[in-house]
C-alpha cells in the first residue's frame, strides 16, 4: 500500500464546515474596516530575510528560532512572513504610498513561525492586520481601539475580552532604562530560565514579557519603565487613558506589557480573554514611529494591530456559537442523466437572478436525490423529468411545507419570487 502524505505539523486544513465560520468572521472584519475608511492591501508571503531582521530585530525569538527561511536558486535568503507589518511597509515604500500621504490599510492572510504547535498557536496561523500610517497623537490609537470594540460587539464577544495597555516611551528612554533592568535581573540570574538569561544583556525588556509562572514575582518587582519616562511620554499615555474613559472603553494598565517586537514605542495594547488558557491574547498592537525610517523611508508616525483569527474562532466556540452551515436555496433533481444538461442551463438562469442553486449530477434515483436536497438545507427542489421536458415546464416542491406545483420554464424565476414573497 502506498503511504499517505500527511499535512505538516502545525499547518492545518480547513474543511468546508469550518470555512463557513471563517468566511463570516472575514466578512465582518472587512465590513468593519470599510466603515472606518480603511483600504485592503495584499503583499507576498515570501520576502527577503533582511526585511524581518531589520524590522523585528535580529535578537528576537522570531528571527533567531522561528522563521521559515531558505536560500533560493539565486542564492538569496528568503523567509515566509512571520508577521504582516514589515511586508506592508515595504510595499508602501516601494510603491510610493507614503510620499506626503497618510494611509489606512488592512490585510488578511497566513503567517508562519516554527514553534511548538498547541491550541490557538500554530506554525501556519492567520491574522487580520491594520496599519495606520502618517498619523501622530492618540486620536488614531483611540480609533483603532474603538474599531476593535465594534468588531467584538458585531461578533457578540465584547464581554469576554479585556483591554490591557502600557507605554514604552521613546527609544532613547528605553535605552536608558535598559541598564536598570540588567542590574535588577542580574541579582536573580540563578533563578532565570534559559530564555531570560539569553535576553539579559541583549534585550532585557523582553524578560518582562516572560510567561514563565516561576518568574512572576521577580518580574513584578522589576523597575517600571513609566518611572523613567519623560513628561511628554507620560502625557501621551495620560491622553490615551483620558480618551478611552471618554469613549467608554474599559482598560487595565499592565506595566509588564512590552510586546515581542523591537519596533514598538509609546502605546502598546492587547485584548485578552480568560477563556483561552495560556494563549490569552486575541488582538495586539501599538505605535511604531521608528519603523518606516528603519526601512529607508522618511520618519513617519504609525500605529497598527494584528488579530489572531484562530484564537478569535476558538473564543467564539467557547461562547457556544451555533454551527454554521452553508445552505443553498434551490436543489435541482433530474429523473435521469439525460436531463442534466438542461438542468444545468436552468440552474444558470436562476443564479443570474441571485438564487443559490445546486444541481444533482450523480446517478441516484429520485428518492436518493431528495435526501441530498434535504441535507443541503434548500427551501425548494426543482424536478425535471420526462413529463416536464415535454411540456417545457419544471416542477417546484417546497421542502418545508411539502407542497408542489408545475410551472412553465420561462416563468420559473417569477414563480419562485412570488412563492417566497
Amino acid at each position: 500500500m502506498i503511504e499517505r502524505i500527511q499535512a505538516i505539523r502545525g499547518m492545518n486544513d480547513l474543511l468546508p464546515d469550518e470555512t463557513v465560520k471563517w468566511q463570516r468572521v472575514e466578512q465582518l472584519f472587512a465590513q468593519c474596516m470599510r466603515t472606518y475608511g480603511y483600504q485592503e492591501i495584499r503583499f507576498p508571503i515570501l520576502e527577503n530575510t533582511a526585511l524581518f531582521k531589520r524590522t523585528i530585530g535580529a535578537v528576537t525569538d522570531i528571527v533567531e528560532k522561528e522563521m521559515y527561511s531558505f536560500t533560493d536558486l539565486n542564492q538569496e535568503s528568503l523567509s515566509m512572513r512571520p508577521e504582516g507589518t514589515a511586508g506592508c511597509l515595504r510595499a508602501c515604500l516601494e510603491h510610493g504610498l507614503l510620499h506626503n500621504q497618510q494611509q489606512k490599510l488592512w490585510y488578511n492572510g497566513p503567517m508562519f513561525r516554527h514553534e511548538k504547535p498547541q491550541k490557538g498557536r500554530y506554525r501556519q496561523f492567520h491574522q487580520f492586520g491594520v496599519e495606520a500610517l502618517g498619523f501622530s497623537g492618540v486620536g488614531i490609537e483611540l480609533e483603532l481601539l474603538l474599531m476593535c470594540q465594534r468588531l467584538w460587539t458585531l461578533l457578540g464577544i465584547e464581554q469576554t475580552l479585556q483591554l490591557q495597555i502600557n507605554t514604552l516611551g521613546v527609544l532613547e528612554e528605553r535605552q536608558a532604562f535598559r541598564q536598570k533592568l540588567i542590574d535588577y535581573f542580574s541579582e536573580y540570574s540563578a533563578d532565570l530560565d534559559e530564555d531570560c538569561l539569553r535576553r539579559l544583556h541583549r534585550s532585557p525588556i523582553r524578560i518582562l514579557d516572560s510567561k514563565n509562572p516561576a518568574l512572576r514575582d521577580i518580574i513584578a518587582g522589576a523597575p517600571k519603565l513609566i518611572d523613567s519616562l519623560s513628561e511628554s511620554s507620560r502625557q501621551h499615555f495620560s491622553d490615551l487613558q483620558t480618551g478611552l474613559t471618554a469613549l467608554n472603553i474599559p482598560f487595565q494598565i499592565n506595566p509588564t506589557l512590552v510586546r515581542g517586537l523591537d519596533y514598538y514605542g509609546h502605546t502598546v495594547f492587547e485584548w485578552v480573554s480568560d477563556r483561552l488558557g495560556a494563549q490569552a491574547t486575541v488582538c495586539a498592537g501599538g505605535r511604531y514611529d521608528i519603523l518606516v525610517e528603519q526601512l529607508g523611508g522618511q520618519a513617519t508616525p504609525a500605529v497598527g494591530l494584528a488579530l489572531g483569527v484562530e484564537r478569535l474562532l476558538l473564543l467564539l466556540e467557547t461562547m457556544g456559537t451555533p454551527k454554521s452551515v452553508e445552505k443553498t436555496d434551490i436543489f435541482v433533481i433530474t429523473d435521469g442523466e439525460q436531463y442534466q444538461t438542461q438542468a444545468l442551463a436552468i440552474a444558470e438562469s436562476l443564479r443570474a437572478a441571485d438564487w443559490k442553486v445546486v444541481v444533482y449530477l450523480g446517478q441516484g434515483r429520485m428518492k436518493a436525490q431528495f435526501k441530498h436536497a434535504d441535507k443541503s438545507g434548500a427551501r425548494f427542489a426543482l424536478i425535471l423529468g420526462e413529463n416536464e421536458v415535454q411540456e417545457g415546464a419544471v416542477s417546484i416542491k417546497d421542502l418545508l411545507e411539502g407542497t408542489q406545483k408545475k410551472v412553465p420554464e420561462n416563468e420559473l424565476v417569477a414563480a419562485l419570487r412570488v412563492w417566497v414573497s
